[in-house]
């Protein structure tokens, strides 16, 4: 028995958690940033606001996410006659913690003549304080159903909202937060990996700062950069958001190339995901086993960030192809 988790020395964790997952009528989700083999046993890889939806829509009674806790919440608030477990509680994220609730609340009341567009890599509270929550790939079709002269709070992500800002001319009052991950790309080391390469594109995730993005030759999504790999015409590319959606990528085009962008120290190790790296086989196990930690929460929290996220829907719920909105 090993003395820190209590899983059995020896033990065939694949066929375990099979097992747990029909016992339990399970259905388990794995983020496109998790490690290949927790991908790879997952019902659904994708992002997090499709795997929710997916979830959503089965008759498991269990929710598994490997992911981040924001991304378990969203499942709950979709689903919230399902228990819903996280395998690590600590899985949290750097857009999520540079926002707490009560600042942003206070935010908000400075600023009453603003609405709040909120990335959905947020909490529960602050999508209960936002009007509508936003993803990577539906902000701009969000975006241009709001008239003009309205004033917008766009938050936590200032790389998120300052791409929307250039691209489509619109005034933002931006939260200063960022995603350490995406935050970590060095454009030096990205410069001359494009000089090795010559001619291969480089596909960047908007959460990128703007000397990343400005170099990129499509921006989108976690979904739309898997996409844009499958379609674009070239062998190479290079991928400027967390490498292990590279394991998606070289599933479904293994014939091409694809290359992580570098972090300063010159190799993408820096652009991992620690949050994500958290989860683990034997925490899945334990989490299907146990059914905890268990994601909580009160049902007048849950209504309020559903209104937000119900509101998102029915104003970008139409996009197609365009990432984690859209048809698959």
């Amino acid at each position: 028995m090993n003395a820190i988790t209590g899983i059995p020395q020896g033990i065939d964790l694949r066929a375990e958690i099979d097992r747990l997952r029909k016992e339990r009528n399970a259905v388990i989700l794995g983020h496109y940033y998790q490690k290949p083999e927790i991908q790879d046993l997952s019902d659904f890889v994708g992002d997090s606001l499709e795997l929710s939806r997916k979830a959503a829509e089965t008759d498991a009674d269990v929710i598994a996410f490997c992911g981040v806790r924001f991304m378990a919440e969203t499942a709950k608030i979709l689903s919230p006659e399902k228990i819903v477990v996280l395998p690590d509680m600590d899985a949290g994220c750097s857009l999520e913690d540079s926002c707490p609730p009560a600042q942003f609340k206070a935010f908000r009341e400075a600023h009453p003549d603003h609405i709040a567009l909120s990335y959905i890599n947020c909490s529960a509270e602050v999508k209960a304080l936002s009007d509508i929550i936003v993803t990577s790939s539906s902000a701009e079709k969000i975006l241009a159903q709001i008239p003009k002269e309205q004033k917008i709070i766009f938050g936590p992500d200032k790389h998120l909202g300052g791409y929307l800002k250039r691209k489509l001319g619109r005034d933002m009052l931006l939260w200063p937060g960022v995603c350490i991950v995406h935050e970590a790309f060095s454009e030096t080391e990205l410069l001359k990996l494009k000089a090795q390469h010559p001619g291969a594109p480089v596909a960047a995730h908007p959460e990128c700062p703007p000397h990343i993005v400005d170099h990129a030759d499509y921006i989108g999504s976690t979904s739309g950069i898997l996409e844009f790999s499958r379609t674009m015409p070239g062998d190479t590319l290079i991928v400027a958001t967390e490498p292990h959606i590279i394991h998606q990528m070289q599933k479904a085009v293994p014939e091409k190339t694809f290359i992580g962008a570098p972090g300063a120290d010159g190799n993408c190790n820096c652009n991992i995901c620690p949050y994500m790296a958290l989860n683990t086989m034997e925490k899945l196990y334990l989490a299907l086993r146990d059914l905890q930690p268990r994601i909580e929460m009160e049902e007048g929290l849950r209504l309020a960030a559903r209104k937000s996220l119900d509101r998102m829907l029915e104003m970008a719920s139409g996009t197609v192809g365009q990432g984690d909105l859209g048809a698959r």
